[in-house]
């Protein structure tokens, strides 16, 4: 019996590509360069199944491809707003993600971000790179200092919880939250994360605020200038969700007035694309979209999603199932 055509539609780890071969006709993109509408067509009519990227926009045009022969679309990644998954239900298209092993990873770079930004750690390397550096001094890049103070999370699934649990147990920090799903007792008091009934109420009483919904048309632009608005003078936002959660104007805006001390992102609205005037300002941590950038979660990733396809050619229901 043949195997299942399956085209991979940028470069993943070599295991995971090397696991793809020995189950599909797996064709590869060894370049690496991202696939057009167009490539994308070709691949959905002619392979069983497409395992791409968060970075590839999968429409409603494509998904209803004439002559479509792919019926599984296994995201590369946990979230899958890069595919229009009310589309896919339409056309009858299985789609798939990868949650639970960039968890740990992704509230790493949380922490990062957070830790890199209060203390200068990003504006402090250009100064010693550039040469501009003249030694220690009392006064020089005093900074925000992160232990004890509090941390307000936006989400509190898989990603907010870890990092609740970095804060607290390893930084003394008080964690708020505002989830629509609530956490148990047990659970909050395990991270020691204390359930507030609004977004705007965890704003108003945090220093740090980290973003970790989901990225849906209700989530979009969620941080807008209302809720900028609402945070603390000199608090500080982390954003390793989504772009689109943020209006990318709004919080400009709020970092130039000064209502916020700065920033640290990994995720952009129109990414590749970053805004000019977020690259120009030193109180901005920027990073390319690392949250799950190590070899051993990348790896886990491409495993994850080939189990899916696995499971789906083998008449068996993808246990990552989104749509």
């Amino acid at each position: 019996m043949a195997k299942p055509k399956v085209v991979i539609t940028r470069k993943i780890p070599a295991a995971a590509e090397e696991r793809a071969k020995q189950l599909f006709d797996v064709t590869l993109n060894a370049s690496d360069t991202p696939m057009d509408a167009a490539a994308l067509a070709t691949a959905l009519r002619e392979a069983d199944g497409l395992l791409p990227c968060v970075a590839d926009k999968i429409t409603a045009e494509l998904l209803a491809t004439p002559g479509r022969k792919a019926k599984i679309v296994a995201n590369y990644g946990v979230g899958f707003n890069n595919i229009d998954v009310a589309a896919a239900k339409a056309n009858g298209v299985v789609v798939t993600n990868t949650p639970d092993v960039l968890t740990e990873d992704t509230a790493d770079l949380a922490l990062t971000l957070m830790l890199a930004t209060a203390r200068r750690a990003g504006e402090g390397e250009r100064e010693l790179r550039s040469g501009r550096w003249t030694g220690w001094r009392p006064t020089h890049m005093l900074a925000t200092q992160v232990h004890g103070k509090t941390l307000g999370l936006i989400g509190i699934g898989r990603i907010g919880r870890a990092v609740a649990r970095r804060a607290h147990h390893g930084f003394g920090m008080k964690v708020v939250y505002h989830d629509p799903f609530p956490l148990s007792e047990a659970d909050a008091q395990a991270i020691g994360a204390e359930r507030r009934d609004s977004i705007e109420a965890v704003l108003a009483e945090s220093d740090f605020v980290s973003l970790h919904c989901p990225a849906t048309p209700e989530t979009k632009h969620l941080m807008n200038a209302a809720r900028f608005a609402q945070m603390r003078k000199g608090s500080i936002l982390i954003n390793t969700a989504r772009g689109d959660v943020v209006n990318e104007g709004d919080l400009i805006a709020a970092l130039e007035s000064g209502k916020i001390a700065g920033a640290g992102l990994d995720v952009f609205e129109k990414e590749p694309s970053v805004p000019a005037e977020l690259t120009r300002m030193e109180n901005v941590v920027l990073l390319p979209h690392l949250g799950s950038a190590t070899m051993e979660t990348r790896v886990a990733m491409g495993m994850r999603a080939i189990d899916n396809l696995e499971a789906f050619f083998g008449g068996t229901a993808p246990r990552d199932r989104v749509a």
